[in-house]
């Protein structure tokens, strides 16, 4: 219960909370989108829906600041791949919430004489290239991992064993393509914190691309993406183990 009070304590969960909620309530509205016994309830899941929306816009106020704190951090690390990569990720990520703090002061009636579609399409691009920049910083540090794990004479002896004991697979699959995905999943399930940031960001990844028209998608993918995205946020703020750092 300590933990729980914890968790919800911090705006960061609670925009969490309200993201899953948020991205729930979309799956569920695409999903019973037919059923026209459920209208009631699917106006009702919308309404939920905008109202956790606008609930995160007031919790990220202040996370401008925060993300050019993060980028004055990771200028000062010794990797220049994880320095680039991070930097421009969080430079990104406050020009994001910048755009994100106008929509919010247009939507309460403190700001009216602004484009509201020009914000939010650079709100969205700018979500997106931080995005990128965190797949390419995961990328690398799978490649690092994988490079590191494939010298160790425990693991080459672990990879021969799994080689031998599956010959059928030899003959379907390319001997050296097995090799590669059997290293690339021992990589990951022991270092999950990677993993997790792996599949958060590239379901992330969807929410801009259909924003953008880069790759359209029905609410349903979009839903759900999102809602996966926000369970391994949950996961990874509750548990800091699962957390990758930097």
């Amino acid at each position: 219960m300590d933990a729980v009070v914890k968790f919800t304590s911090q705006s960061q969960g609670k925009d969490r909370l309200f993201r899953a909620t948020q991205y729930a309530c979309a799956l569920s509205v695409y999903l019973l989108r037919n059923n026209s016994e459920r209208k009631a309830l699917v106006a009702k899941l919308k309404s939920l829906e905008t109202t956790m929306s606008a609930g995160r816009k007031l919790f990220r106020l202040g996370n401008t600041a925060n993300s050019i704190e993060a980028a004055k951090r990771t200028m000062q690390l010794s990797d220049r791949v994880l320095c680039l990569c991070l930097t421009v990720s969080n430079v990104n990520r406050a020009l994001y919430f910048i755009c994100d703090n106008v929509l919010w002061a247009r939507s309460v009636g403190l700001i009216h004489d602004i484009d509201k579609e020009r914000w939010s399409l650079n709100a969205s691009r700018y979500y997106f290239f931080s995005l990128v920049m965190n797949l390419t910083r995961d990328l690398y540090v799978v490649v690092q991992l994988m490079v590191k794990r494939a010298n160790d004479k425990r693991f080459k002896q672990k990879m021969n064993q799994h080689l031998n004991e599956s010959p059928e697979v030899a003959e379907v699959v390319i001997p050296q393509l097995d090799a590669f995905f059997f290293l690339l999943l021992e990589t990951l399930k022991s270092h999950p914190a990677i993993a997790l940031d792996t599949v958060k960001n590239i379901c992330d990844l969807f929410i801009p691309l259909d924003r953008l028209g880069i790759y359209q998608q029905n609410a349903g993918v979009v839903g759900f993406c999102g809602l996966i995205s926000s369970v391994i946020g949950i996961l990874t703020l509750a548990q800091p183990t699962l957390r990758i750092k930097p």
